[in-house]
């Protein structure tokens, strides 16, 4: 099965998309990466979700990828008196280290590293930023502010606190277990929630040791403030757009979902946009006008993918919400626009070999009209490679290695197949052209253009472009 577009889809499991028949109609409305959230998943779950996956995969004869999305750390309130509290614009605030509090105008915040970090003229944002309060006075243990934003506040919402770089790890106790499990099992993707720092991406790397990929999740300002160096430590990234639209004015998330897709694809990192993307689908049978701009402005920027949250996980027209993200990418993708935004786009190569090459083999499909391009790799990096110069036709990724062919599920453009390595130049050609034959990318007559690293079965060593007639059946 070969899809009609490039931009691949992310769909969220939950309980709406988790039962085997659920998830065959998903993959075949267009779901290529199932996205498991550990926020709402425990180990059993996540056991029996990776058997299924797996299991659809080996019905489709297709590479499905697993993404594991790790909670992180939560910061949240303590207990307030009667459950609740209402703070009026213009009050002023005692916030306090403890796990509850008798007095309504006392904030209890059970986290020593908030104060330990927070400073004057700092924001703190209660219940996903319709709280706001603004501190005046910092001690160790305590704070002052004024409410800049009141309304009811309950017991235990979550806080948010764009201006302060808090000394904790990305990764709570839950998540290292969670890690554990998802490796054990052997996922594609673990994402990394609560990235602040390059660090914390260093943190999860460290410890995953190559065994799947590592995804961070942008999601806080502070983020963008090392944005080059997380890329770096990253095999991709995922704009978060829900707590990045928390902590940031919310005219400034589309202008920052567009830096960090540009900066990522200039990497030759793959990029997810997510949250939020078909909302009203969680309720309703068909997206809003809006929301169809907004799935079709990632598409134009070049993103890798585009992600279903809840729209999957629990609403009630999972399958058609695949469906519609589907089309829409599909026609941005027929238009005649889309190609030329991405060349607009396209940056110079590195200067390497492999970058030189891709850039090349870029330039003559484009030339030649070629069908499809083949590329040889173990590690995926030659594909990727070929994704980030985002060519006019399809990638054809032929491995050797089940996983790297999974991983690459994510890649724009990108069409895994699991194949044995080449066994000499001749192979390599004679498959590349039958496998494009095959899967329906080239009929007799027709050229592809395939690259590889000589000699053959090299990570990293793509250094060889060939063109190739796929001979007649």
């Amino acid at each position: 099965m070969k899809r009609g577009r490039k931009t691949k889809i992310v769909a969220t499991l939950g309980p709406a998309s988790s039962e085997p028949e659920q998830l065959k109609a998903l993959f075949n409305a267009g779901a290529d990466v199932f996205r498991i959230n550990m926020s709402h998943t425990n180990h059993d779950l996540l056991r029996e979700l990776h058997r299924r996956v797996r299991a659809l995969a080996e019905d489709m004869s297709r590479p499905v990828a697993i993404l594991v999305d790790l909670q992180g750390p939560k910061i949240r309130l303590g207990k307030l008196p009667g459950g609740a509290v209402t703070l009026a614009d213009g009050d002023r605030i005692h916030l306090i280290r403890a796990e509850s509090s008798d007095d309504p105008k006392v904030l209890p915040v059970p986290h020593g590293e908030v104060f330990a970090a927070l400073k004057q003229k700092h924001c703190l944002m209660i219940d996903d930023g319709k709280i706001r309060l603004r501190t005046f006075a910092a001690k160790p243990d305590s704070a002052e502010a004024f409410v800049e934003v009141g309304g009811i506040v309950k017991d235990r919402k979550g806080i948010n606190l764009p201006d302060t770089l808090l000394p904790v790890s990305a990764m709570t106790d839950k998540d290292r277990a969670d890690l554990d499990a998802a490796l054990q099992l052997g996922v594609d993707w673990i994402a990394l929630s609560f990235v602040q720092r390059p660090d914390d991406v260093a943190e999860l790397r460290k410890l995953v040791n190559g065994r799947a990929g590592v995804l961070a999740k942008i999601e806080k300002p502070k983020a963008l403030e090392t944005l080059a160096g997380i890329i770096e430590l990253s095999d991709a990234l995922m704009v978060a757009r829900g707590d990045l639209g928390v902590e940031l004015p919310l005219e400034a998330v589309p202008g920052r979902q567009k830096e960090i897709t540009r900066a990522a694809r200039k990497a030759g990192k793959p990029v997810v946009v997510a949250t939020q993307m078909l909302e009203s689908m969680i309720e309703a049978e068909a997206p809003t006008r809006a929301e169809v701009s907004d799935v079709a402005t990632a598409v134009f920027d070049g993103a890798d993918a585009v992600m279903l949250s809840a729209e999957t996980a629990t609403g009630k027209h999972p399958v058609e919400a695949v469906a519609v993200m589907d089309r829409i990418a599909a026609a941005v993708e027929g238009g005649p626009l889309y190609q030329s935004f991405l060349e607009a786009q396209r940056s110079a190569p590195e200067e390497t070999t492999p970058d030189a090459i891709l850039s090349a083999v870029h330039d003559v499909a484009h030339t030649i009209r070629a069908k499809a391009i083949v590329c040889w790799t173990k590690t995926g990096s030659t594909a990727l490679r070929a994704a980030r110069e985002r060519p006019e036709v399809p990638i054809i990724a032929l491995t050797p290695l089940e996983e790297t062919a999974r991983r690459l599920s994510i890649a724009w453009g990108v069409h895994c197949v699991h194949t044995e390595d080449a066994h000499d130049l001749d192979d390599m050609v004679v498959r590349a052209s039958n496998i494009a034959y095959q899967e329906g990318f080239a009929g007799a007559g027709e050229r592809i253009v395939i690259t590889a690293g000589v000699p053959l079965g090299t990570p990293g060593a793509t250094n060889m472009l060939r063109v190739a007639f796929i001979g007649g059946r």
